[in-house]
């Protein structure tokens, strides 16, 4: 690519003329672009990736999710969502029916899939979830189920006495599609400690997850930023994430998560502003550089900021969610009623000057849809 982006900072401009050529940065090169780089250098440099790799396409798909409880067994610092198990009238536990009434709600409609996650709740465990799994996918085998964290996971494949893989072969089977990106929040050990100590491990979470991708399940990864750790521990976060894509390739998408302090004991730390969002999805398109593509997870981080990260080198805006997740509206998300319709998603794209496509969750492409939406 015949192409500069001049940048006062010499370090900048070396890394720049890196990235342009396509070769890839190492950790304290990323630290120097977090550290040094402004907004509208980031945003060029991320950019011009993703208009090489995707053009204008912004992907979505047609998706809701079921969340069977917010009671959990786990207590993390920064989650505003669960419910301990031993004090959980404010909860929720959903049935198989109850859940499988949320699929049947959408028969006829055009979604191509469902999103399951939730929290960790004791009697809630592998043969439950191979029993909902199964059941979904008599209902409609065409739906494509994302299920649960690596969290969930390990909880319930460790509570039945298997390893991981048997584990994961055996909801495989029952109708486990692929896995979501969910309960990575930081690897480094001692930030790990003091957010979230008592749930799986980063070792255990990636090995998770290249578990899921050697019998064949594609995943998502996360990264939680914006609270307690710094610009290093996301770029050795992303290291971590980066070897393990090129080991497997099995990561579909890099979802920068923001951290939300309504109601849960972080809540005295302030929130990152929009740049520092902006620039965290810059560097990330940067460095992920066998990662096919970057999410921003618009309710989250809100309609207006979603728009404007995809000049900032996201190519993905998740789904139409239609109202039916609570874990970040609990949390103070600027989305209190996370639903876009189709029309709307397509427009916010639009408006954004991309094009929207709609997707399945392994990306193939299910529609683009051409000239002005009507």
């Amino acid at each position: 690519m015949n192409q500069e982006i001049p940048h006062q900072n010499e370090t900048l401009n070396t890394i720049s003329q890196k990235v342009l050529r396509g070769d890839r940065i190492n950790v304290d090169e990323c630290v120097s672009l977090y550290e040094h780089g402004d907004i509208g250098f980031l945003g060029q440099l991320a950019d011009s990736i993703r208009l090489k790799r995707h053009g204008k396409n912004t992907f979505f798909n047609r998706n809701f999710h079921i969340e069977p409880t917010n009671v959990c067994v786990f207590s993390c610092n920064f989650c505003s969502y669960s419910r301990q198990y031993k004090n959980r009238e404010d909860g929720w536990e959903l049935s198989i029916d109850q859940m499988l009434e949320k699929v049947k709600a959408y028969d006829g409609q055009p979604i191509t899939e469902v999103h399951i996650v939730g929290g960790v709740h004791p009697k809630m465990d592998l043969e439950f979830f191979t029993k909902l799994l199964r059941s979904i996918k008599s209902i409609r085998p065409d739906l494509h189920i994302k299920g649960f964290t690596a969290v969930e996971l390990d909880y319930m494949i460790r509570k039945a006495g298997v390893d991981y893989k048997t584990g994961l072969s055996m909801l495989n089977q029952a109708g486990l599609d692929s896995l979501p990106g969910g309960g990575a929040e930081i690897f480094d050990s001692e930030i790990r400690n003091q957010i979230c100590a008592d749930k799986c491990t980063a070792d255990e979470w990636l090995e998770i997850h290249q578990t899921a991708h050697e019998i064949g399940m594609a995943s998502n990864a996360t990264m939680l930023y914006g609270h307690i750790e710094n610009y290093r521990h996301r770029a050795l976060h992303m290291l971590r994430l980066r070897n393990l894509q090129d080991q497997t390739k099995g990561f579909n998408t890099f979802i920068p998560l923001k951290f939300r302090n309504k109601d849960n004991d972080m809540s005295n730390i302030p929130e990152t502003t929009m740049v520092e969002d902006l620039k965290n999805y810059a560097v990330s398109r940067i460095f992920m550089d066998n990662f096919p593509h970057i999410k921003a997870y618009w309710p989250m981080i809100g309609r207006e900021t979603a728009a404007m990260s995809l000049s900032f080198g996201v190519d993905d805006l998740d789904g139409t969610i239609d109202d039916s997740t609570k874990i970040y509206s609990m949390a103070g998300s600027e989305e209190q009623n996370p639903a876009l319709s189709t029309e709307e998603l397509v427009k916010l794209i639009r408006d954004a000057g991309k094009t929207p496509v709609e997707r399945d969750t392994l990306y193939n492409i299910v529609r683009t849809f051409e000239g002005v939406y009507q």
